[in-house]
């Protein structure tokens, strides 16, 4: 089952706030795909989240482009940042990326974006299967927080 930004924000909304915000603190994130042989191929991204969605923009021809072409499956990890401290925590977001084809909502997107070339990049949108946030409580706990689509988010928690 996936979701779109959107849902998972009408559905959570602190959840998808602290998750908007700690993706925010930095430009550059970490996103996951699978090659072509199935092994995993780990490359920087910046992330938009418009309009309900959850957007990725690469380059033309970029691997991870024909990555998610050939296999939509992605996992994209929020920038740690310098040191260890993780404000807000570690975040991670999975799901399927689709490619965006509709020329209104590229142009759309490009007029808020202002990407380096506007009529050369890859544009994908983002179903999610999953959001998890792993951070310190009360300084005396480790949570893992985990969303999935249909059901509410769950908070584990460990000394």
């Amino acid at each position: 089952m996936t979701t779109n930004w959107a849902a998972f924000s009408a559905a959570e909304p602190t959840f998808a706030r602290t998750t908007e915000e700690r993706f925010g603190l930095f430009t550059h994130h970490v996103l996951a795909t699978l090659r072509k042989d199935g092994s995993p191929r780990t490359t920087g991204l910046e992330v938009r989240f418009l309009h309900g969605e959850l957007w990725l923009g690469m380059m033309p021809g970029s691997m991870k482009a024909l990555d998610l072409r050939r296999d939509p499956r992605f996992s994209l990890q929020a920038n740690p940042g310098p040191g260890t401290e993780m404000a807000g925590g570690d975040i991670r977001i999975s799901g399927r990326a689709i490619e965006a084809e509709d020329p209104e909502l590229i142009a759309r997107y490009v007029g808020e974006v202002d990407p380096p070339d506007p009529d050369a990049f890859h544009l994908f949108r983002t179903e999610l299967t999953e959001v998890v946030r792993t951070y310190i409580e009360d300084e005396k706990y480790l949570a893992v927080q985990l969303w999935k689509p249909g059901a509410p988010a769950r908070t584990t928690r460990r000394t």
